[in-house]
């Protein structure tokens, strides 16, 4: 088996850590948001609720688009 690279067993290791704690992940990732870095802010979080969050946000702007 070849070995694997430094920076990319550091980045399978990252990932499998976002896995495992989502939640505190997710907190971590809206933090670090701010210095604009948008792949910890998703990378905990599957793409179910990545989709999720976006269709609330959408129904959210057409609700407010109507009633104002």
């Amino acid at each position: 088996m070849r070995k694997e690279k430094a920076e990319n067993e550091r980045e399978r290791l990252r990932q499998e850590e976002l896995k495992k704690n989502a939640l505190s992940s997710f907190g971590d990732g809206v933090k670090k948001s701010e210095n604009g870095n948008l792949s910890d802010l998703t990378g905990g979080v599957n793409w179910k609720i990545t989709l999720s969050i976006i269709i609330v946000l959408i129904l959210v702007f057409f609700i407010y688009t109507i009633f104002s």
